[in-house]
């Protein structure tokens, strides 16, 4: 397949892009590509996922109104500023997260899905991570039945924590 600009080299960059629900794809080479900006990061200048996420954080604040809205903090726990955070793609700590919630947020829900952790169950020893989670639950929901004074409900699930944690061992 040749590149749809030049119709001379072969294409190497294939993007897809959805536009109001319709698929348009493109075949460029890499130089073409390159022309039209279609890189997010350069295969040859090192390429590696710091860069990538780096190009996606930078994505967002290269529209005009959202660049004049940043703010101009720093992490108060590591000294990471947002523009740092924009360059490397990286953050400097866990608090990073905190002081720039705002500004992460939304790139991190389009490249996670999410923007919160909710982690994963090991394979081997899981049955027992989902055990105590279960009862960690129960025992909320003792405390709330408690605080609701209704004292029969929480009295059965005392019983339930009971039953599991006897199971458990």
């Amino acid at each position: 397949m040749y590149c749809e600009e030049c119709k001379q080299r072969p294409a190497t960059v294939h993007l897809t892009q959805m536009y109001n629900g319709k698929k348009v794809e493109t075949h460029l080479c890499e130089a073409c590509a390159a022309q039209k900006g279609a890189f997010m990061f350069d295969v040859a200048n090192n390429f590696s996922i710091p860069n990538l996420l780096g190009s996606l954080f930078g994505s967002n604040f290269n529209l005009p109104d959202v660049k004049a809205q940043l703010p101009v903090g720093i992490c108060p726990n590591c000294g990471m500023s947002l523009n740092d955070i924009r360059n490397t793609g990286r953050l400097g700590c866990s608090e990073c997260y905190t002081a720039f919630e705002k500004e992460l947020d939304p790139t991190l829900r389009r490249v996670h899905g999410n923007s919160e952790h909710v982690g994963k169950v090991p394979a081997r020893g899981g049955e027992k991570v989902m055990v105590k989670k279960k009862i960690e639950t129960l025992k909320q929901q003792l405390q709330q039945a408690v605080a609701a004074e209704d004292y029969e409900k929480a009295a059965e699930i005392r019983d339930t924590i009971k039953d599991i944690e006897k199971k458990l061992g």
